[in-house]
């Protein structure tokens, strides 16, 4: 078998890459604008999803591509570009391989809750597959219109993943809450400043859901290779839920700090001067020298921190079909946080 990995350097495709090539069996070709860097064997390519001559044009040596797993994005202030280029993108590739690679088998796509309208305010909960699209436009409707309708007739079929918070560690992915929740921990450590939840006090006590990149990663696979799961969605979460009222001490402590008062602020705006004071942290500290705009996820994390409401999926959909793995939530943070240190990413 042979995948094409788009967004190989994102917190999805990363931890999608790294598993195939640890998991052997395939050939991977990662798609990205900078090598990833992960080891092993594989080929990287950067291609210019917008352009559709250019993915023509790199990807047409690919001719036993059996795979796609498609996790790029791209994020535009613009709502009707926004939509457009993040379909346009999705198209150009597809068409690409599917004029070079006569053995598609499969398209695996990932997009997310915002399908229910996480996003947008209260929604029915848990969220189920079956569940009406939420009203006004979502770019994950515009791609998965144009996929199913690509398919029709054709010896390929799809999938289609829908994760909820991914967490892992990427440098540069505008969606990354574990590491801005690392920077902002050791910021306020180094800076003596209260390690506060951020949110409003109805979003401390909301219940809400993660999802493991690796746990991930697993699944995109499993559906992209049970035949059962030809041209299904998926709801795909650790399986358990949280509330951040419970879990912000366990995180202070990883800190050794006191964990502040609940306070309603915006990360993004209190602390995103901070670069200077980031650059001595890793000075001091000899961390590997990430540019602070590149590891501090502010915009996501104010988002996820903002909503007032309950955040759950049904998850019971992929269990049926054969997928049961599951991770414990609390522990998985944990775990990263300790990796970024390990790691030298945080001190």
């Amino acid at each position: 078998m042979k995948a094409i990995v788009t967004g190989a350097t994102g917190v999805v495709g990363r931890y999608l890459l790294q598993h195939l090539v640890e998991r052997g069996g395939w050939d991977v070709v990662a798609v990205s604008r900078r090598k990833p860097d992960i080891a092993g064997r594989y080929e990287h390519l950067a291609v210019d999803l917008l352009d559709p001559e250019d993915c023509r044009r790199k990807l047409a040596a690919h001719h036993d591509a059996t795979h796609v797993f498609y996790s790029a994005f791209l994020q535009d202030a613009d709502p009707v570009r926004h939509v457009a280029r993040n379909t346009a993108m999705l198209v150009n590739l597809i068409e690409a391989v599917e004029s070079a690679a006569p053995a598609l088998t499969h398209v695996n796509l990932v997009e997310g809750t915002k399908w229910y309208g996480s996003h947008l305010g209260p929604f029915r909960t848990p969220a189920k597959e079956v569940h009406p699209r939420h009203a006004g436009t979502n770019f994950y409707f515009d791609q998965q219109d144009w996929l199913e309708a690509r398919q029709r007739g054709k010896a390929w079929n799809w999938s289609v993943v829908r994760p909820h918070a991914v967490c892992g560690f990427s440098v540069g992915s505008p969606m990354n809450l574990a590491l801005a929740l690392a920077v902002y921990g050791t910021l306020c450590r180094e800076l003596k400043l209260p390690f506060s939840h951020p949110g409003p006090a109805a979003n401390c006590h909301a219940l809400y859901q993660l999802t493991d990149s690796t746990l991930l990663a697993k699944a995109m696979v499993w559906m992209a290779t049970e035949p059962r799961c030809a041209n299904q969605a998926f709801n795909i979460t650790n399986g358990d839920l949280i509330r951040w009222e419970n879990l912000w001490p366990r995180l202070a402590q990883f800190f050794g700090i006191e964990p502040g008062p609940q306070r309603h602020f915006s990360l993004k705006a209190e602390l995103g001067g901070k670069a200077e004071a980031w650059n001595d942290i890793v000075h001091r500290h000899g961390l590997q020298p990430h540019r602070f705009e590149d590891v501090a996820a502010w915009a996501f994390a104010d988002f996820v921190f903002g909503s007032t409401w309950d955040i759950v999926s049904d998850t019971g959909k992929a269990r049926r079909f054969g997928f049961c793995e599951a991770v414990d939530s609390e522990a998985m943070l944990l775990a990263l946080l300790d990796g970024f240190r390990r790691q030298r990413v945080i001190p």
